[in-house]
């Protein structure tokens, strides 16, 4: 009895049809436009007192109050609109930077706003056996235990007020400067974590580390 051998080919099925085994050489993939969210404190209006002036030059808004006068440039990637005695912060673009600008400069102009009609104020405190603070005309003193006193001058457009010779208070319309000033005078004597003793800020919760225990008999 003869026997029949035979090989079917791969590449071509009982259909007809050829199968190509060429490599692909490149995956196109579908893409889609995704919208950054918007920002939950970007979004928020800005109320503008009645006597709070408001300027725009281009991308530069200046505000001036009973306080003083402030101004900031701000980016391309947002839209500063104004309704009446709202301020609204938008959008100008879809992209990472203006969702990251949105927050950040909404609460920039919110600061300009509230301070040149409210203003802002610091508090410190002086925690230490003789520490003390005072002032002799637009210099702050302070007597920290070291050989000589520290002597601070004020900016321009700040005040500082001492209170029972521990307590600092620095006030002003611009928040940043009033931020930059405390922080210095806080570094003179930042509180240490075993006693305590320092200067800090009112609302500062200073953790206290336990000493070395004594030797046990």
């Amino acid at each position: 009895m003869a026997t029949l051998s035979f090989s079917i080919n791969s590449s071509r099925l009982n259909t007809g049809i050829c199968v190509s085994h060429k490599p692909v050489s490149r995956v196109s993939y579908l893409r889609t436009k995704v919208e950054c969210k918007e920002s939950r404190v970007g979004k928020k209006p800005i109320q503008v007192p009645s006597n709070v002036n408001l300027t725009f030059d281009g991308q530069s808004i200046s505000v001036k109050g009973p306080l003083g006068e402030l101004s900031r440039t701000y980016p391309d990637d947002i839209v500063i609109e104004r309704e009446e005695s709202i301020l609204k912060v938008r959008k100008a673009v879809e992209t990472r930077r203006a969702n990251e600008m949105h927050g950040l400069f909404r609460t920039l102009i919110d600061n300009m706003v509230v301070g040149v009609s409210k203003g802002f104020e610091k508090r410190l405190l002086l925690v230490g056996v003789g520490y003390r603070a005072q002032m002799e005309g637009n210099d702050l003193v302070l007597f920290l235990g070291f050989s000589h006193p520290v002597r601070m001058p004020v900016p321009e457009g700040m005040k500082v007020k001492v209170e029972e010779n521990t307590r600092v208070i620095v006030s002003g319309y611009n928040k940043q400067r009033i931020g930059e000033f405390a922080a210095k005078v806080r570094k003179w004597r930042p509180p240490e974590p075993y006693k305590g003793k320092g200067i800090r800020y009112a609302d500062e919760v200073v953790r206290k580390k336990e000493g070395k225990a004594g030797k046990k008999k």
